[in-house]
């Protein structure tokens, strides 16, 4: 969430910045109007509020002067202006609860350095790394789904049996391949980072936290019987580990690791392609969350680019690093690099990881502070986060470039301490 001062102090630059994200002017103008008629109402209430007190008193008092007289009549106009306060109290709850529900709406600001436009055309390819077109060219690749489907390692007639659509079941050692791949991600980034195991299941709190609510609530699932969310991503519980407290400089910065089920609608998939594991309700991730101050932001930032390449290099996977237009980034980001892995498969590039810096558009929702020293006032965490290893892509990706002409899969050799010594997939 915004600071609602930016709206006040630095409107036109604000409105400018929002701009790049589509956000309309008319959004932008409405709630600074809503915010200068709440700061006006604050006033109104307090002055009716200090009006009543100093009547009571006067009252209190001219009644032990015995003066009984203009005591009674200076009585007269506490409940008029208690009747007043009422209307005005309500009318500012009814205000303030419209600024709310303006500033929960409104993204986080690019950054200046952010490309402008807003579509994928828009975004500027930073580097390719393992990619070469004439390595693909006049060749045909399967997509995982076949291959997985020959191997019998991907089943997806079952998955759709059991659970519909947009469901993955994976076998024998498909399965041991994505849990080989989830091993991998989380022994390669453990130096860096704190493990975390956390609940799958979050209260609608930590998901306002990280900006999944309310804007993107038709795309969550929620337990409605307990008031409890399916997580989207590991990042919510990651950010929000420190909602509510206040940590010392020396603490920072904070850096985590958790391994999760994941849990999407993936209401706006219509007219992508969904075949195989490239888009599912349920999928499995290794998530990479920073909590920093301020000036940690760039260097937490670029070590997580790092971070993320680091699997894709060790696999062997050819990949791109794409920086996001202003327009293209997400709702609660600031800056966003992503990762997509090529599928030759499908001849496409898959994201596999989005790198983003929040600034404290995150930590403001969730109030979570550190202190300089003890004399500072707190200040607002910033928060970064990507995915360290998005497990069903890049196991689409594995299967895709392992596919060798005998139709067995190739293991990268990285991965093979992690299948028990197996270098290869064979139908069994």
């Amino acid at each position: 969430m915004l600071d609602q001062n930016l709206f006040i102090n630095d409107h036109e630059e604000t409105k400018r910045r929002l701009g790049r994200k589509g956000v309309p002017a008319e959004q932008v103008e409405e709630l600074r109007d809503v915010i200068q008629r709440r700061k006006a109402l604050v006033g109104e209430v307090d002055g009716l509020r200090a009006e009543i007190n100093e009547k009571s008193k006067q009252v209190g008092e001219l009644f032990q002067r015995g003066e009984k007289e203009e005591a009674n009549e200076l009585k007269k106009a506490v409940p008029g202006l208690k009747k007043e306060l009422e209307v005005k109290e309500g009318e500012f709850k009814e205000v303030d609860d419209r600024r709310m529900h303006l500033l929960l709406r409104v993204p986080n600001l690019p950054e200046d350095n952010c490309p402008d436009g807003f579509s994928d055309d828009s975004n500027v390819t930073l580097r390719v790394e393992g990619y070469n077109e004439s390595d693909y060219e006049g060749k045909e690749f399967k997509p995982h789904w076949e291959i997985g489907e020959e191997l019998g390692i991907l089943d997806a007639e079952r998955a759709t049996k059991l659970s519909g659509s947009m469901f993955a079941l994976l076998r024998g050692d498909g399965a041991r391949l994505h849990r080989a791949l989830i091993q991998f991600a989380l022994e390669l980034n453990k130096e860096r980072n704190e493990e975390i195991l956390p609940p799958h299941f979050v209260r609608p709190d930590m998901m306002q936290g990280t900006g999944t609510l309310p804007k993107f609530e038709e795309d969550a699932y929620r337990f409605r019987d307990d008031d409890l969310w399916a997580i989207p991503t590991g990042e919510v519980p990651l950010t929000n580990l420190h909602s509510g407290e206040i940590l010392s400089i020396q603490e920072l910065p904070k850096r985590y690791m958790a391994y999760t089920v994941c849990f999407r609608r993936e209401a706006g998939s219509a007219g992508k392609d969904t075949r195989g594991m490239q888009r599912l309700h349920e999928f499995h991730k290794v998530e990479l969350v920073r909590l920093c101050a301020p000036e940690q932001v760039q260097d937490e930032f670029e070590l997580l680019v790092r971070d993320a390449e680091r699997p894709l290099k060790q696999l062997g996977l050819p990949y791109r690093v794409l920086d996001l237009c202003g327009g293209d980034i997400t709702f609660s980001s600031a800056r966003v690099h992503d990762l997509e892995v090529y599928s030759p498969g499908t001849k496409s590039w898959l994201e596999v990881s989005s790198v983003g810096i929040f600034t404290d558009f995150q930590t403001r929702r969730g109030n979570s502070r550190f202190r300089r020293s003890e004399k500072d006032k707190p200040e607002l965490l910033h928060s970064l986060n990507g995915s360290g290893l998005a497990a069903p892509r890049v196991w689409a990706a594995v299967v895709e470039h392992g596919y060798q002409p005998d139709g067995s899969i190739r293991i990268p050799e990285p991965l093979v301490p992690f299948m028990g010594g197996q270098t290869e997939i064979r139908r069994s």
